[in-house]
């Protein structure tokens, strides 16, 4: 007898329909395994038997078939381990009636019957709505994960003997509830533990509020990280289709916790990460770094010492907002939409134009470190600030600076001003604008006009890209100002934002603007604070 189920498979992030098909026949005894499917399915068998053996039942002593259709496509992992049991009891003529009709099942099966958690959950289920499905059928501790997708039942088993229980009738399929999500961001960190640094922090909201990369450099230990750390505090919460591709990436992955994501990722992965854990990638492509800081921030720490070829990768994707991983078997696109937050030492001792120590490197040393960083990725750094000691008093100073709370909030009405004026071209912050959406929306008064060709022939910025982040953060600054043109100071404090070489003291270097002699918006002197012309 022929017993049919669907399951699923995952290619990227996205779940794809996959049709089990469990044939028993007479014949010498045999388990075959037809489809491309990889060894992990096919080591299955041995699950299988010791599951169904663990609940009283048994693969039978026939010849048993089992195809993964459609057949060109590869099958990996160990989730059609419960559909083919299913099937194998169905074939068998065990039970009649295949009560998971018109439902995907998943479910990798241990030794005693349990079923164990998979990879997948809410791609399956967000597929299972989308072809008109009853539902799914997951692991219980996936099955939060998947209840997030209205429209359909997802059913939850812990062990074989609750799925045998209902082929036979005596468990009713009840389907699991969602967790109501939670209206409060918690986290263990915030913005009013950093003293000082107030040309960061402004320099922060202005990237959180238009979704610019931002570059920090500086001595060690004067708060880079800890600023960068805190990041995730200022960012508005994610909306439920946000928390949606977040989890399925998560998922997908195998590091989701089996429930929706709520809070905003942030990944910092060791300078050390090879090309593939950062991009993603592998004989079946997986989500890498800058997937899992999808809707989140990327925070690469000392990025001089990444491997260069690594970095340099990041270049399209900063660009496109995807990754394209091309393999033999396919090619997936995965998402990357995230915030980068980069930091680095002006120098390999870390010292240089600090002045707090002599720095003991040589030019040609300080040369090569910072040619570890090309220019092109560096151009595609909105927001370049160099951050500088603080003060014995600043440090110890009890007063606690602004929260985080207080600077969510001017990102967030930042934020509805962009969106309100991006909507019909479906974006979300003036980073993700294309040169034709720029063109429209950051049109220059005639004295804006004038400072930034002052601010191109004085800095020598030659490249377009160069000029169009500077007008977008010029835009960025003036949502936060809440004006709705871009003037002349929005212009000049936005160069003096990508100034690093300057800032550094570099020798040769161009003139630049200092953000606390320009016409600096409202908002930014609130966000910096009484040491605003600290850094600066």
């Amino acid at each position: 007898m022929l017993a049919t189920l669907q399951s699923s498979t995952l290619v990227g992030v996205d779940a794809i329909p996959i049709t089990v098909e469990v044939d028993v026949s007479s014949g010498l005894p045999g388990y075959n395994v037809v489809g491309m499917a990889a060894p992990s399915v096919k080591e299955g068998s041995v699950r299988i038997r010791g599951a169904l053996v663990a609940v009283g039942h048994d693969v039978p002593l026939s010849k048993v078939t089992v195809n993964l259709a459609p057949a060109d496509v590869r099958k990996p992992g160990a989730a059609f381990d419960l559909p083919i049991a299913i099937g194998v009891l169905l074939a068998d003529e065990v039970f009649k009636v295949n009560v998971f009709e018109g439902f995907i099942v998943l479910g990798e099966l241990g030794l005693d019957g349990s079923i164990r958690s998979i990879r997948g959950a809410l791609a399956a289920a967000l597929m299972a709505r989308d072809r008109g499905l009853r539902g799914v059928v997951v692991p219980r501790s996936s099955a939060q994960e998947a209840a997030v997708v209205e429209g359909i039942d997802v059913i939850a088993v812990e062990h074989i003997a609750e799925v045998i229980g209902m082929l036979s009738g005596e468990h009713a399929m009840l389907p699991t509830v969602a967790q109501p999500r939670s209206s409060e961001q918690r986290y263990a960190v915030d913005m009013s533990e950093l003293r000082g640094q107030g040309m960061a922090r402004a320099a922060m909201e202005i990237a959180v509020a238009g979704g610019h990369n931002i570059l920090l450099s500086g001595p060690p230990g004067i708060g880079k990280t800890m600023l960068a750390r805190r990041v995730p505090t200022i960012l508005p919460a994610m909306t439920h289709d946000e928390a949606l591709t977040t989890t399925k990436v998560h998922s997908a992955a195998g590091v989701s916790r089996g429930v929706l994501v709520e809070q905003r990722p942030f990944r910092a992965p060791h300078h050390t990460v090879s090309s593939a854990a950062l991009l993603g990638g592998g004989s079946v492509p997986r989500p890498g770094e800058i997937s899992l800081a999808h809707n989140g921030v990327l925070f690469l720490d000392e990025l001089a010492e990444f491997q260069r070829t690594t970095i340099e990768a990041l270049r399209q994707p900063l660009e496109d907002r995807e990754i394209t991983i091309g393999r033999i078997g396919g090619t997936v696109t995965l998402p990357a939409s995230f915030l980068l937050v980069a930091s680095a030492n002006p120098c390999p001792c870390g010292w240089f134009d600090s002045g707090v120590r002599e720095c003991t490197c040589s030019a040609f040393a300080i040369e090569r470190y910072r040619s570890r960083m090309s220019g092109p990725l560096l151009d595609r750094m909105d927001l370049q600030v160099f951050v500088r000691p603080i003060s014995l008093k600043q440090m110890r100073d009890a007063t606690p600076a602004e929260p985080s709370a207080a600077i969510r909030d001017r990102v967030m009405r930042a934020r509805a001003r962009q969106q309100a004026r991006l909507a019909r071209w479906g974006l979300h912050c003036n980073a993700e604008m294309p040169a034709n959406v720029q063109r429209e929306t950051c049109v220059l008064p005639a004295a804006a006009e004038k400072a930034l060709a002052k601010v191109v022939s004085t800095r020598g910025m030659v490249t377009a890209r160069s000029v169009d982040r500077l007008i977008r953060v010029a835009r960025t600054i003036a949502d936060l100002a809440e004006q709705p043109d871009i003037d002349d100071g929005c212009i000049f404090e936005a160069s003096a934002y990508r100034a690093l070489e300057a800032a550094t003291g570099a020798a040769g270097a161009p003139a630049v603007y200092d953000v606390s002699n320009a016409n600096s918006s409202a908002a930014n002197q609130a966000a910096a604070g009484p040491s605003a012309g600290q850094g600066a």
